[in-house]
């Protein structure tokens, strides 16, 4: 008797905390694990994308948590995607032919911007090219003659976006590279160095060079965009070991958050800019400079990688001749067309 007592106490206690435990919010129930996803990318306006789709919540919708890794140029950023260390990079795509040519399993998926990269400079640079009429080798020669040393002109490391283009535009413009003095530093630094009068001009990308333009009176653009290559190539997606992301269903929820970032940048700039700010913004910018560079740069972004294949194969042909590339890698077999037209809408 006083086992079934005790048993029938035991039923009325379980049955009073199973209805306890339904009454319970659903919030106390445990969320699906989210998808871990690193990615590498370089502090300018063309990794713009992932700060749109981290700032207005996109990712974790998706059931992605992402772990934005800053570089400070292409090639440091293509090293940790060679050595296992990310999952996807959004940078220069030139660095990536190198990795590829070297055995890395990366492929790009889609662009990023094009068109970025411009030549910014100051003072006497400035003022040589205004008396030349805007012809660069003129303007070169007359400065090297008036202040008795090269222009000094501030790229990226040799390999990156930034040093191959610039050499290339040299080249097409007739200017001996040996006339002038290029500094191989970071992106970062680059900045810091044309702020500080260090160099006499500056390749850069919004939005430093905006910053570049509020912040030095007589600064100028010497070299836009187009003209030193038209669709040249900039920032892009790529992924490490892609098919293993595609098979998973988490590159193609990457992509389609990409391809969706980049139009919202070209249709809501004000809104984009405080994502912006938050990443990059480290005491030198404002939010007025943001919408600035964004509105002058919104045609700059870009998401289908056919857009860049052409532009790409020049300048791996020209690192190839520079000796920075050993041998040319098929540049078609970088890309991933397919997976952009598949989740395009």
């Amino acid at each position: 008797m006083s086992f079934f007592r005790l048993t029938r106490r035991d039923a009325a206690f379980a049955a009073a905390a199973a209805l306890a435990c339904a009454a319970l919010p659903a919030a106390v129930v445990p969320a699906a694990a989210e998808t871990k996803i690193k990615i590498g990318y370089i502090p300018v306006l063309g990794s713009s994308q992932l700060f749109v789709i981290e700032g207005e919540g996109w990712a974790k919708a998706e059931g992605l948590d992402l772990d934005l890794v800053r570089f400070g140029s292409g090639p440091q950023a293509m090293q940790a995607l060679a050595a296992g260390q990310l999952d996807a990079y959004l940078a220069g795509v030139l660095p990536l032919l190198v990795a590829r040519s070297k055995g890395v399993d990366v492929k790009v998926v889609a662009a990023g911007a094009i068109e970025e990269l411009q030549l910014v400079g100051r003072g006497a640079l400035v003022e040589a090219a205004k008396a030349s009429g805007g012809d660069m080798k003129a303007a070169f020669a007359a400065f090297t003659k008036a202040q008795g040393r090269k222009p000094k002109l501030a790229a990226q490391p040799a390999g990156s976006v930034p040093d191959t283009l610039l050499r290339y535009w040299l080249e097409q413009t007739g200017v001996d590279a040996a006339s002038v003095d290029i500094a191989s530093i970071d992106i970062d630094a680059a900045q810091q160095a044309f702020l500080a009068s260090s160099v006499d001009a500056a390749v850069l990308r919004e939005p430093a060079v905006t910053v570049a333009l509020d912040r030095v009176k007589d600064a100028k653009i010497l070299v836009d965009g187009h003209q030193f290559m038209p669709d040249q190539p900039g920032s892009a997606l790529a992924f490490y070991k892609p098919q293993a992301l595609i098979d998973s269903g988490v590159g193609a929820k990457l992509l389609k958050l990409h391809i969706r970032a980049t139009a919202f940048l070209k249709n809501e700039p004000d809104r984009a800019a405080p994502h912006i700010l938050a990443a990059l913004g480290s005491g030198l910018l404002t939010e007025a400079q943001i919408k600035s560079a964004l509105k002058g740069s919104r045609g700059t972004f870009v998401a289908d990688p056919a857009r860049i294949v052409d532009s790409v194969a020049k300048l791996q042909d020209f690192q190839v001749k520079l000796g920075v590339v050993r041998r040319a890698t098929p540049v078609a077999e970088l890309f991933d067309l397919d997976l952009y037209r598949r989740v395009a809408p």
